[in-house]
């Protein structure tokens, strides 16, 4: 891999507007860049350092200078015994940097981003499904993909924390996808991750703007709504095609920003749409919707559940669509398309109890849940599992709380992710708003045991929705990720607990 000089780092940033000054010596501007860091734990010779973070501290970069860092940039001197680049903005900053010192690899990728509040993780596998249905057929690898449920770039598979990682782990993934010669790669795209610049300086083939309802309003997410919204829609400036949902909200400007892009394609259920869905139906467990283009009109299948996934389906097409990839790829990519602990169900022997596991974590993700539950399983009671994280998207503690209060006959309130805050306390604050509409709440603060008391203790024809977590093996208690039994192999215990107790008359 090639390797550059502190000088040419310095152009870059130069280039961009983000330099502010250096005390660089003349005689180390032709120094090469063994390795660039943020992590002082991971600095070795002749290491560029990178000071981020709101925790950062000064005594992470002593250590990198003890470590061999040979340079270190900052929006702060810190007027240490090595040179340093003061920058006005370090979150792009280190996306320029890991850029450059990962020879930017995105650009032998075919690269797409999905934005949105609802649906990123379930589009980013539809696309997936389909472009490794075209890339089996020509004889290249499986595609890449970085989402909240895990992240695969062709050396390592793992279960993700974040959206959208750092910017210098970013490139590492786009790295390895390139030198495994993967055709495509995938990315569910954060807002966070938009206002951070974890992005900048890389251009997606194809960008996806799914919909936008409120939702990360914290003291350290997004400010306001406006703040949020205003951070999804820079997406369209790094995009080469863009597609557009016609059926999202403030639909007006989602358009107006994406003439950033070099094209635009529209999909929707309006008949303007450009990816066209519509005689949209259910045929027995699977959904069936007809798609018209300019250059095909026909049916398309998902067996994954929920009539919600039209719109995330529709998606899917259109990314196809502007990658000419034909449609009998997209057909049975989307056959067969599956997203762990998206919208799994299970059931009882005798089905008295059907259990859907969903990621759904905010207020637009809930509306369209139960709206679905109610049309797929209309003479069924509703039973609803799940908590809110601690410390961010504070909005969804009253969202749901109402949202669930209103749908569902029993609440049960439990863990989801609680980091620094108590769990009981984060499931009282909810319970206010549950309330609202519905006395019949239950605080169960271990997750797995309120995943059992709700199949074992509910009434018989239930429908039981536990969201939030899907298919997650781990919980973020503090500061740390602690492995638990995730929402899948929970209900598959206790299903067959429940069954067991039935047969035996118990």
């Amino acid at each position: 891999m090639k390797k550059y000089s502190i000088e040419e780092y310095i152009q870059l940033i130069e280039s961009n507007d983000l330099l502010i000054y250096h005390d660089l010596p003349r005689d180390m501007a032709q120094k090469i860049v063994a390795k660039v860091a943020y992590n002082s734990h991971k600095v070795g010779p002749d290491t560029l350092f990178i000071c981020k973070g709101l925790g950062f501290k000064e005594e992470y970069l002593d250590m990198a200078i003890r470590n061999g860092a040979i340079m270190y940039i900052s929006e702060v001197n810190y007027h240490k015994p090595i040179p340093c680049l003061v920058v006005s903005d370090i979150q792009k900053t280190l996306s320029l940097v890991s850029n450059l010192y990962y020879n930017y690899p995105w650009k032998n990728l075919t690269l797409i981003g999905i934005t949105g509040t609802k649906g990123k993780s379930t589009t980013s596998y539809y696309v997936k499904y389909i472009v490794d249905e075209y890339s089996q057929d020509h004889s290249e690898a499986a595609a890449g993909i970085i989402s909240s449920i895990d992240t695969y770039d062709g050396k390592t598979t793992r279960e993700s924390h974040l959206t959208t990682p750092e910017s210098l782990e970013l490139q590492i993934h786009f790295n390895n996808a390139a030198n495994r010669k993967l055709p495509y790669m995938v990315t569910e795209v954060s807002s966070q991750a938009l206002k951070y610049g974890r992005l900048y300086g890389v251009r997606f083939d194809v960008g996806v703007f799914l919909n936008i309802a409120e939702d990360h309003i914290s003291a350290i997410e997004h400010s306001d709504m406006e703040d949020y919204f205003s951070s999804k829609l820079t997406i369209f400036k790094q995009c080469q095609t863009a597609c557009v949902n016609l059926d999202s909200d403030h639909i007006s400007r989602v358009l107006e920003a994406a003439q950033s892009a070099d094209r635009v394609l529209t999909f929707g259920t309006r008949p303007e749409a450009d990816i066209y869905g519509y005689n949209i139906r259910k045929d027995g467990f699977d959904t069936v919707f007809q798609v018209r283009t300019e250059k095909f009109d026909r049916d398309f299948r998902l067996t994954m559940p929920g009539l919600f996934n039209v719109e995330n389906g529709l998606a899917a097409i259109a990314v196809a669509y502007a990658l000419n990839i034909p449609e009998e790829y997209i057909y049975r990519g989307l056959e067969k398309a599956r997203s762990s602990g998206r919208m799994e169900i299970y059931a009882s022997r005798n089905r008295d109890k059907i259990i859907i596991v969903d990621y759904a974590h905010n207020k637009l993700s809930f509306d369209k849940l139960y709206e679905s539950a109610k049309n797929e399983y209309p003479d069924r009671k509703i039973f609803t599992v799940f908590g809110c994280p601690g410390g961010k998207a504070l909005v969804r503690r009253r969202d749901l709380g109402l949202l669930s209060g209103l749908h569902s006959d029993k609440v049960f309130l439990t863990a989801e992710d609680p980091g620094d805050e108590s769990v009981k306390a984060i499931c009282e604050d909810i319970a206010q708003y549950v309330k609202a509409n519905n006395d019949n709440y239950e605080i169960i603060e271990d997750r797995e045991e309120a995943i059992k008391e709700a199949i074992m203790q509910t009434e018989p024809n239930a429908l039981i929705l536990i969201t939030g977590k899907g298919n997650e093996t781990r919980q973020k208690i503090g500061k740390e990720y602690i492995p638990c039994r995730s929402d899948v192999e929970a209900v598959k215990i206790y299903l067959e607990e429940y069954d067991k107790a039935k047969s035996t008359g118990s």
